[in-house]
């Protein structure tokens, strides 16, 4: 394999958490007065910063949300994600695999560090990332700038061009590709044609990646 060091993304990567998670920001949304579809909150909020999402709520709605919004959102998410999250189908024989050939890797969200550490734990997939855990929330930089895959090649060691990331959401490709990464985009529906468009090279099943990081 080429690639001195691989980058997961977490939310959709690792731990499979998009619809739980939008499903809950949905019926938070409703609580206020704004209907939303689990499918039209995917499609609109996946990847980007909860501040973003947040302020398109307040657009539609016309008013700012109350400060009791967000952790409000982050309570009832834990529960959720305590009793139903399961890891990405196929994900952790990738890591194995990685593990294997001694290839450094880490994990990489925008996400706070308590709520990666905590989904990854529920997920049994805490123990390969216990060191190795960036947080956009710490680093200062959200997706897609590239700030922060830039400071994951750095923890580390590497160059940024030969790291490899693994991706779900468009703005992550984006934050990839300004690094100077090669981004392999996870796609399950239909958003293939969409992280193509933002540069990955995508795929539809875990079990594809190991031969497309040797292959790469």
């Amino acid at each position: 394999m080429r690639f001195e060091a691989v980058i997961f993304d977490c939310d959709g990567v690792l731990v499979d958490s998009e619809t739980l998670e939008n499903q809950v920001f949905v019926e938070c949304a409703a609580d206020l007065g704004l209907n939303l579809t689990v499918a039209e909150a995917v499609a609109m909020y996946k990847g980007r910063k909860l501040a973003e999402c947040i302020a398109d709520v307040e657009e539609r709605l016309g008013r700012g949300v109350p400060d009791s919004f967000v952790p409000d959102f982050r309570a009832r998410s834990a529960k959720v994600f305590q009793n139903r999250l399961q890891p990405v189908l196929g994900v952790e024989a990738v890591i194995q695999a990685v593990q294997a050939l001694s290839v450094p890797f880490c994990v990489a969200s925008s996400g706070p560090r308590e709520k990666i550490e905590a989904n990854l734990s529920t997920t049994g997939l805490l123990s390969y990332f216990e060191e190795s855990i960036v947080s956009a929330y710490e680093v200062g930089s959200w997706k897609p700038d590239p700030g922060l895959f830039l400071h994951a090649a750095r923890m580390l060691g590497v160059a940024p061009k030969t790291c490899a990331v693994i991706e779900d959401s468009q703005p992550g490709v984006q934050a990839g590709v300004a690094a100077g990464m090669t981004v392999f985009g996870y796609a399950r529906d239909t958003e293939a044609e969409a992280l193509a468009a933002a540069g990955a090279q995508v795929f539809q099943d875990m079990a594809q990646l190991p031969v497309l990081l040797q292959e790469n």
